[in-house]
């Protein structure tokens, strides 16, 4: 579900009571707004007695302070004022939005002495405020009372300087926050409410936005030739489905830029079945297709620029009687045989009918995938870096650089001539698996045997789209990773 927070920007206020967040730097003698919800200095003297040092995200709470308009007082710290980045401003947002339960209202200055606070930054805030506020409580019928408190909407007013600045920069940065936040849901649902149909009913969703939403059925797909996806659907009764976004907001005759995702909305493994242990999780094995979707509502949301192609590939991998078996060999769309030697390496197989798809009918400038495909990738980066494959060292290093400003961060692995041999078979063009090493380079390299000669990369998410750590904007099993490094990437290099 969305946060709850109904947030404004004005370059002056009066406190009345309530709550009142102050930032401050750990280099400036006082916090933003201390003259006005602390005339009598009890702040600076708590601070002195906490030793609080305003370290980033640190917080000095102080509840019905001494000579101040404000029922509570809780400062946040940004740490070294010449330090501060984007991200910081959101992981500051998330702080001051932890803080928010149960209150009605909330006034925040974030205009702190020494800090060069410009519109970016007070959108930035406002968006980890919504990141961070985000939860998934469908299900629950019962609350605790902190839930039920939270489950109001407050008012929070940001009070900077450059307030409309602010407020414009904030229209933009708030369809970021719906972009996230969509892709958390997907991931959350539970597998028996969001399978392959009730997912593209949601991409189809998108089409209030102006994006143009086709949907495969099983019958077209099979017309087309798409065996691989197709073999991993026919052991579940729930039909699969293709679902293709298209946002034309470029010039009429530019080239796509193209994201394809990964649908598993449930893995047991097929016949290759996983152990029983934590296959719960397994309803994220989607955060691919979620984060093309999220990306694309952002893209039509904020009327980007650009002409960009979504397709998200939508199977369930169940071990029916008509399950495919390994040693299966299956026809791709391509026209490339494949042999199945594991079951449970399925998402490359849905990949790679996708990708041929995507490149075919849109000729793109370039494809981007995401899938949480394997978990060799977590063996090596953990949740911390998203694998990155790619054959185009500019697209590589521009996924790179987008990484870092949204702290969506990827790591590039090598591809090479040794690991695409391991995925050669004795009986088909290919295997789907290259066995138990190198595993997340030989899944990289099945996929680049699909693209041709177009720029390509492979975001191997496995680790950071579901299950990763907690952090100041982040309280959600279902991360939504993907979505704000995507809507970068498409910002800073193919926007007109």
């Amino acid at each position: 579900m969305a946060a709850k927070f109904d947030i404004s920007f004005s370059k002056s206020a009066k406190i009345s009571g309530g709550l009142t967040i102050l930032l401050k730097a750990s280099d400036a003698d006082s916090a933003a707004g201390a003259e006005i919800a602390d005339p009598a200095g009890v702040i600076a003297r708590a601070a002195k007695i906490a030793k609080f040092s305003a370290k980033p995200v640190s917080t000095l709470d102080l509840v019905a302070p001494e000579g101040s308009p404000a029922e509570r007082v809780i400062v946040v710290g940004l740490g070294k004022a010449e330090e501060l980045t984007a991200h910081d401003w959101l992981k500051a947002g998330g702080t001051a939005a932890s803080k928010i339960k149960g209150a009605e209202k909330a006034m925040v200055f974030i205009d702190a002495p020494g800090v060069g606070v410009d519109a970016r930054a007070g959108a930035d805030f406002a968006l980890g405020m919504l990141l961070r506020g985000y939860s998934f409580d469908t299900y629950k019928t019962k609350k605790t009372d902190d839930e039920d408190k939270a489950s109001g909407k407050a008012k929070v007013t940001i009070v900077t300087a450059d307030a409309a600045g602010a407020r414009r920069a904030f229209a933009d940065a708030e369809t970021v926050a719906d972009g996230v936040n969509l892709a958390r849901d997907l991931v959350n649902e539970p597998p028996n409410v969001l399978g392959p149909v009730e997912f593209a009913a949601k991409a189809k969703e998108l089409e209030k936005l102006g994006v143009e939403v086709e949907i495969l059925t099983e019958r077209e797909m099979k017309r087309l030739g798409m065996g691989a996806l197709l073999g991993v659907a026919q052991g579940s009764v729930r039909p699969p489905r293709l679902a293709i976004m298209q946002w034309k907001g470029g010039k009429a005759k530019e080239r796509p830029v193209a994201f394809i995702g990964k649908g598993v909305v449930f893995d047991t493994g097929g016949i290759s079945i996983k152990p029983a242990a934590g296959m719960e999780d397994m309803k994220g094995d989607m955060g691919g297709a979620a984060a093309v979707t999220g990306l694309m509502h952002v893209l039509a949301a904020r009327k980007a620029a650009v002409n960009a192609v979504g397709i998200i590939g939508l199977v369930e991998n169940m071990p029916d009687g008509n399950a495919q078996r390994p040693g299966d060999i299956v026809t791709s769309m391509s026209g490339q045989t494949i042999e199945v030697i594991n079951t449970d390496a399925e998402g490359r197989l849905v990949l790679c009918d996708a990708l041929w798809y995507c490149n075919d009918r849109f000729k793109p400038q370039f494809m981007v995938n995401l899938a949480t495909l394997t978990g060799a990738v977590v063996v090596a980066l953990g949740s911390v870096y998203a694998g990155l494959f790619s054959n185009d060292d500019t697209l590589a290093g521009q996924l790179t650089e987008a990484g870092f400003s949204t702290s969506e961060k990827v790591w590039r692995m090598p591809l090479g001539k040794e690991y695409d041999k391991m995925i050669d078979s004795k009986f088909a063009d290919m295997k789907n698996t290259g066995g138990r090493y190198a595993g997340s380079i030989t899944a990289a390299h099945f996929l680049k045997r699909f693209v041709q000669d177009t720029r390509w990369a492979h975001l191997d998410i496995a680790g950071t789209a579901m299950g990763s750590p907690l952090d100041e904007i982040n309280q959600s099993w279902g991360s939504g990773f993907g979505v704000r490094l995507l809507d970068r990437l498409v910002r800073d290099h193919y926007e007109a």
